[in-house]
């Protein structure tokens, strides 16, 4: 069933809107858009039992105050079936999880994954995280007394917060929420637990009310998405909501998508800067109009005679063939020996290797024609 608005309801849309304006009564989101997600990713909670994949919600800062924990306290409140993981061992959580999932959440997250060993002694609760994010990826485990192989469902969503950025397995997976502190001036309500709690939820319980008949109809709806692969899996929950509700919430939601993505590929700093490589050899293969093969010496010198470029100051002596050669081994490009003009041999990349990176990784900045595509055998002449 392709994108569709025979569902939708005005009720839905003003409840989302109610929902909305509850969180930012107690906090402030970085954004307008953040908004918009956190308010639609609660709501999903409420349809677990239909969606494909369950996306995570990383809330994290850059520092304490910052605003996590009070976000997650609303969220807690308003989600389906909360389930509090902290002290709570890896064994309960597997048990906890069914057909209708609870909404699994983490805060302090930072001390669980923050370091090697903390990492290491949660190795199976980041596991169940991973896994979760997808139907029908269960955990084996023995269990009872004849110590017989059981499959435990992973599959929930889970709001994790802390400070940093967490394992890159999760924030792959995850709408991603970069809080802020405030600023002077800004001002939220204070959150009471015995006066506030009642009313979010009421909010919770009509979210309830409005979402659970139409499983079904969300489990058939295949919305379209403005972004693709891992993301628009993470957010596809999210637009099904906003298509149920109507009114503006699948532009919104949309436009939500969109800025937020976008603002998350800058945030892998190791992955932008083999991307980055990659672009950078490329105009150096422009500049020396598109030899076929192009000797590393000189592609080394080029790149670290880009002041603009970070190359230079990679490492203490600037990019190095090894540094080069491991940053471009994940997409299969190494360096070989060539035969150049005067019949001397050196090491080298050939132009055609990077062809298929370069259309992979930097489809919008156009690349010289490769003429007949054809790679350059090793013992040709090169002029």
């Amino acid at each position: 069933m392709d994108e569709s608005t025979s569902s939708t309801n005005p009720a839905g849309a003003a409840l989302l809107d109610e929902l909305r304006e509850a969180t930012a009564r107690y906090v402030i989101l970085p954004s307008g858009e953040a908004l918009t997600a956190v308010t639609l990713w609660v709501a999903a909670t409420h349809l677990q039992p239909a969606l494909q994949h369950a996306p995570r919600l990383a809330v994290v800062g850059p520092a304490k105050r910052c605003g996590k924990s009070r976000l997650l306290d609303v969220i807690t409140e308003t989600v389906h079936d909360p389930l509090i993981t902290v002290n709570t061992s890896p064994a309960v959580v597997f048990r906890a999880i069914g057909e209708d999932p609870p909404t699994l959440l983490v805060d302090e997250a930072d001390t669980i994954f923050g370091s090697v060993k903390a990492a290491e002694k949660n190795e199976e609760l980041r596991g169940l995280l991973n896994a979760g994010h997808q139907r029908n990826r269960p955990a084996l485990r023995i269990s009872g007394p004849e110590h017989k192989p059981q499959a435990f469902p992973t599959f929930a969503m889970a709001a994790l917060a802390g400070i940093g950025d967490l394992p890159d397995t999760i924030m792959d997976r995850a709408v991603v929420i970069r809080m802020q502190r405030r600023k002077e001036g800004e001002r939220v309500e204070q959150f009471r637990s015995r006066r506030d709690i009642p009313s979010l939820h009421a909010v919770r319980d009509r979210l309830t009310a409005w979402l659970r008949p139409l499983v079904d109809t969300a489990a058939e709806l295949v919305p379209v998405m403005p972004v693709k692969d891992g993301a628009a899996d993470t957010w596809e929950p999210l637009v099904i909501v906003a298509e149920l509700a109507g009114g503006s919430w699948p532009e919104q939601a949309r436009a939500a998508c969109v800025a937020m993505c976008a603002a998350e590929v800058g945030q892998d700093d190791e992955g932008n800067l083999k991307t980055r490589l990659l672009q950078d050899i490329r105009c150096v293969f422009a500049r020396r109009e598109d030899p076929d093969i192009l000797r590393t010496c000189d592609l080394l010198q080029e790149l670290n005679d880009d002041r603009e470029a970070p190359w230079a100051e990679y490492g203490t002596n600037g990019l190095t063939p090894r540094h080069l050669g491991l940053l471009l081994k994940d997409f299969g490009i190494k360096s070989a020996t060539h035969r150049f003009e005067g019949g001397r041999q050196a090491k080298g990349f050939a132009r055609a290797r990077f062809t298929d990176a370069w259309a992979r990784y930097c489809p919008d900045e156009p690349g010289p024609e490769s003429g007949d595509g054809s790679t350059p055998q090793d013992s040709g002449l090169v002029r």
